[in-house]
């Protein structure tokens, strides 16, 4: 009677747990649910997307010095007029300038093809666009979705930038110029997707970004799954090719990706100026979930700004580092309000120089008249079930512009070379079971 009744009890302990995990596991850092939708991680087959449209039968040919974009837009164009149908990019390499897909297309590239991106600006028109948290003209993106709802990207194949040229010529200019701005040298993005709704990237390898490799504006419900982004850092760097951009979007899972950019892999943005929160086109990022990813050669894993005023309930979780500069930075800009709130990074093994960095990001500050300098707060900020190698624990160094509050670390085991740990500058500072070097912090 006694073994059965320790049994019973050790079994209502252990689905106890088991129920006390799952559901911390269905919560957002503010306590509100995460929805089954970021639970569905099925991938979208070839045969759900509609009418198979291939590229080589509207006149593109397999012949990878040839610029096919007018025959692959042709295409594009062909889909749409029928009531939509998925664009198919066959094996090989296909080279092409912009492209732009319209309500109902789906972009698919098959094993072993290539759409490799013109390495001229002039085969990237200007338009109205979003770059650095601002409305602008600029040179579009080599793969373009603007109010596509239901848009994918899809199949085992490759789309590349083909952007040494722009890389070179970048560094060329910052070599005449030093503070010259991320603008000053015209390069192209890799995908731009704006205000299109249950977006879903899958399968496909996005590599050698002229600029930043995918970004998405003003967009709900997107699924990038299993994607590989990679752009050189080495012997050429690749610069501002972040990986994920995401601009003013709700409800977004990235789950099973490979990152290695030579900037920051998942950056979070909406917008930059001292009165940013003021301007429409700017706003939120909110409901994001990063799970299962590994990071190589970045400049941080993730990254809140450098123009963002505002990011809520983000969860980084399960995933592996390594070559990251940072695993998470928060980028405080003194010139423009900043509210990051209720973000946990949790279960990530690895290593990386540092683990957090909070420092204010001054390069390109502009008040633009304002007399006053704004306020910016990182606020709820959790770290929890880390085991990490780095150079440096906690880089944290904040102005009397900055306010930090409500920073939580749990169950770290940290080896690192500088260990110093400022806990005055957080108001609300705690530290359960966090050891650094084999020490119990305190």
């Amino acid at each position: 009677m006694r073994k059965i009744l320790i049994l019973f009890i050790s079994t209502f302990v252990l689905v106890g747990y088991s129920f006390a995990q799952k559901k911390a596991n269905n919560i957002f850092p503010d306590g509100s649910i995460i929805s089954k939708w970021f639970s569905d991680s099925t991938k979208i087959p070839l045969s759900k997307l509609g009418k198979q449209y291939v590229i080589t039968n509207f006149g593109a040919k397999n012949d990878s010095t040839l610029l096919q974009t007018a025959a692959i837009q042709k295409t594009i164009d062909e889909a749409a007029k029928n009531g939509g149908g998925v664009v198919i990019i066959p094996k090989g390499t296909f080279l092409s300038g912009a492209l732009f897909f319209k309500p109902k297309t789906h972009l698919y590239v098959s094993e072993g093809a290539v759409l490799k991106g013109s390495d001229n600006i002039t085969d990237y028109p200007k338009m109205p666009s979003r770059m650095e948290g601002q409305n602008l003209d600029y040179f579009v993106a080599l793969v373009n979705a603007y109010r596509v709802d239901g848009f994918t990207i899809s199949g085992k194949g490759k789309i590349d930038g083909n952007g040494l040229r722009y890389w070179e010529a970048f560094w060329q200019r910052r070599k005449e110029n030093p503070n010259c701005t991320n603008l000053e040298v015209s390069r192209p993005r890799l995908v731009f997707i704006w205000q299109s709704n249950n977006v879903q990237i899958q399968d496909v390898k996005l590599h050698n970004a002229g600029f930043w490799t995918s970004h998405y504006y003003q967009c709900n419900f997107v699924k990038i799954l299993n994607v590989n982004f990679l752009s050189p850092y080495q012997p050429v760097k690749a610069p501002s090719t972040d990986a994920i951009d995401l601009d003013i979007c709700s409800n977004v899972l990235i789950k099973g990706c490979y990152m290695s950019v030579n900037d920051d892999a998942i950056a979070l943005k909406g917008g930059k100026g001292p009165w940013a929160d003021m301007i429409p086109s700017n706003g939120e990022n909110t409901n994001i979930v990063i799970e299962n990813c590994e990071f190589g050669f970045c400049h941080s894993a993730l990254t809140c700004g450098s123009e963002a005023i505002h990011n809520k309930n983000i969860v980084m979780r399960n995933c592996y580092v390594n070559e990251a500069t940072r695993v998470l930075w928060l980028k405080m800009r003194p010139d423009t309000p900043q509210l990051y709130e209720y973000i946990t990074v949790e279960n990530i093994k690895g290593q990386a120089n540092s683990l957090i960095y909070v420092k204010p990001w001054t390069q390109f500050f502009d008040l633009q008249g304002r007399k006053d300098i704004p306020l910016s707060y990182s606020d709820n900020i959790t770290l929890k079930n880390i085991d990490l190698k780095c150079n440096v624990f906690y880089d944290v160094a904040i102005t009397e512009n900055d306010r930090l509050s409500n920073f939580k670390f749990e169950n770290l085991t940290i080896e690192a070379k500088k260990t110093a740990i400022d806990k005055s500058i957080v108001k609300g500072f705690t530290l359960k079971n966090v050891k650094v070097n084999n020490v119990l912090v305190q």
